[in-house]
C-alpha cells in the first residue's frame, strides 16, 4: 500500500447508533480528494468504544460500499485475543489487509509476547496480509520495531509491514531500510509527514487525511520536485490545524465534529471524546481562515445533474 490512507471515523446517528448508510458517500469523498484507502476501526474510529458487533458492521459496510481501486484495512486488535481472532476471521475475505495494535490494559512486556499475539491473529486470516499497528503512546508496547521486523518476517507468513505511529525517526528509518525495504512501513504521525519523506516513506495513515488531503498531496509534490521550503510551510499549516481542533475539545471528538463543515455529518462521538460546540466550530473556522488553511480543506464533489 502507498500514498495517503485515511484513518476513518465511525459515523453515527443522532442517538449514538452506527450509521453505515453514509459509508458509500464517505468513501467517495475520500477518493475524490486523493485519498488511496481507509484504515477502519482504528483509534480515530473509536474502536475501544465500539462493540465487536459494531466493528463487524462497520467493516461490512466498507467492504460493500468502498470505491473501486481503494485500499481497505481493518484494525482487529483487542485486549481479548479471542475477540481479535474472531474479528480477523470475519473480515478475511473482504479486505486488503488487517492490522492489530498490542493489548493496552495488561500490557506486553517482551517482543516474544508481541510476536505470539500477532501470530495468533494473523493465523485467523491465513490469506490476508497482516500489519502490526505500532502506537506505543496508547498501547504501552514500546519496543524497537527494527528488532520486531526480524522476528515477524520470519515467523508470520502473511506479515506485510507496520503502521508506524511513533516519533522515533531513527527506528522508523531502520524499518524502512530493513531487508532492502521488503516490508511496507506506513508512517502514522500526520504532523511529521514531511520528516518521513527523506527517510523513504511512500505511504501514510492518519486522521487528518480526512480533512486536509489536498494539502498533503501538494506537500508531497513540492517535496518531490525539490521545493522543500513550500513543503515545510504546508506541514506547519497541518500542525496548526491539529493544534486548533485539539485545543477546543480534544482532537478525536473535534475532528469528527469538524467533518460536518466538509459536508459529512458523522453524528456524535462516544465518551470520553467531546464534540465541538457551535461556538467552537465558528472559532475553529476563523482560526483556519486566518492561517490560510481553509483553501486546503477536503471537499465533497460538486453535485451532478
Amino acid at each position: 500500500m502507498k500514498d495517503l490512507i485515511a484513518a476513518t471515523y465511525a459515523p453515527m446517528h443522532s442517538d449514538g447508533s452506527l450509521n453505515p448508510d453514509i459509508i458509500g458517500t464517505y468513501g467517495d469523498f475520500l477518493r475524490n480528494n486523493g485519498v488511496a484507502g481507509a484504515f477502519v476501526n482504528g483509534s480515530t474510529g473509536d474502536f475501544v468504544s465500539l462493540s465487536t458487533t459494531e466493528r463487524k458492521q462497520l467493516i461490512e459496510a466498507w467492504a460493500r460500499d468502498r470505491p473501486a481501486d481503494f485500499y481497505l484495512v481493518n484494525h482487529v486488535g483487542h485486549t481479548n485475543l479471542r475477540e481479535a481472532r474472531e474479528l480477523a476471521s470475519h473480515c478475511a475475505d473482504s479486505v486488503d489487509a488487517i492490522g492489530a495494535l498490542a493489548p493496552y490494559y495488561f500490557r506486553l512486556r517482551t517482543l516474544d509476547g508481541l510476536l505470539h499475539y500477532c501470530k495468533e491473529i494473523a493465523a485467523s486470516a491465513p490469506s490476508t496480509p497482516f500489519y502490526y499497528y505500532h502506537i506505543p503512546v496508547l498501547s504501552g508496547a514500546d519496543f524497537a520495531m527494527a528488532e520486531f521486523l526480524k522476528m515477524a518476517t520470519r515467523e508470520i507468513p502473511t506479515f506485510a509491514g507496520i503502521k508506524y505511529t511513533q516519533v522515533n525517526l531513527a527506528d522508523y528509518a531502520a524499518c524502512v531500510e530493513f531487508d532492502g525495504g521488503s516490508s511496507n512501513v506506513l508512517f502514522g504521525v500526520d504532523e511529521m509527514l514531511v520528516d518521513s519523506l527523506p527517510l523513504g516513506a511512500r505511504g501514510w495513515v492518519g486522521s487528518t487525511y480526512n480533512h486536509l488531503a489536498p494539502l498533503y498531496t501538494e506537500l508531497i509534490t513540492h517535496y518531490r520536485t525539490g521545493n522543500i521550503d513550500a513543503a515545510a510551510a504546508l506541514q506547519k499549516k497541518a500542525v496548526r490545524f491539529v493544534e486548533t481542533l485539539d485545543g477546543l475539545s480534544g482532537f478525536n471528538g473535534a475532528g469528527k465534529s469538524f467533518m460536518k463543515e466538509l459536508g459529512l455529518d458523522f453524528g456524535p462521538t462516544r465518551f470520553p471524546h467531546r464534540p465541538l460546540t457551535p461556538g467552537n466550530r465558528e472559532s475553529a473556522l476563523r482560526t483556519l481562515e486566518e492561517n490560510g488553511i481553509t483553501p486546503y480543506l477536503s471537499k465533497l464533489p460538486a453535485a451532478t445533474t
